[in-house]
């Protein structure tokens, strides 16, 4: 399989095809090999439009969203920005080809690791990955110019609203451990916040002192 004519198809179609629009996301979407990502078990299906196994019971989520969350964080070439749930890196990656500075948090050890080398191996000093509770944002960092979720809470945590920037956007599903609504929250003042949904999503459940507790 000729990989770098499906990621290509993948933006066309999957990408800019259903709606996405922001030219930096787009430019990264076709540079960052999302195959790079994922276990070589599943290489192969590296640009299907959907979620693929990595590990500790974790996923890559499905590009499209990937896209979606990036775009509507409106990440500028200055921002810093903080990511919740590394994963396998992908979703850092992308964002560390349009911003300044990403830090990344992971709570399973191995998959941060992982996460870490293979960003560094790949060029990537601009992005920091950390392990720990997600859920407590990082204090020492604030404030972010965006934040992104990539698992599901009851809610936003006070932690993460009190380190986002004035003017800062925050991307992140919301709702049941089975389905959630997509939110966009940017801090408008001090204590003002406009909120909207940008429709239906399934992550996985955001688990830590500010969101659900581990099974």
């Amino acid at each position: 399989m000729n990989l770098a004519k499906a990621r290509k198809a993948m933006v066309d179609r999957q990408i800019a095809g259903r709606g996405i629009t922001d030219a930096a996301v787009l430019e990264a979407m076709r540079k960052v090999r999302r195959e790079d990502f994922v276990p070589p078990s599943v290489r192969e299906l590296a640009y299907e439009d959907s979620p693929l196994p990595i590990g500790s019971g974790q996923t890559i989520s499905q590009p499209y969203i990937v896209a979606l969350m990036i775009e509507a964080a409106a990440l500028k070439p200055g921002d810093t920005a903080l990511e919740i749930g590394a994963g396998s890196g992908y979703a850092a990656a992308l964002m560390g080809e349009i911003a300044a500075k990403i830090f990344t948090v992971e709570r399973h050890a191995e998959l941060a690791q992982t996460a870490r080398e293979r960003l560094a191996a790949l060029g990537y000093a601009n992005v920091e990955v950390r392990t720990g509770d997600g859920t407590l944002g990082l204090p020492d960092e604030a404030p972010f110019d965006a934040i992104i979720s990539a698992a599901g809470g009851p809610d936003i945590p006070a932690s993460w609203k009190s380190q986002l920037a004035i003017g800062g956007r925050l991307i992140m599903p919301v709702g049941g451990s089975a389905i959630q609504q997509l939110v966009k929250l940017v801090r408008t003042a001090e204590d003002q916040f406009k909120e909207e949904s940008l429709g239906e999503v399934r992550f996985v459940r955001l688990i830590g002192e500010q969101g659900w507790k581990a099974a």
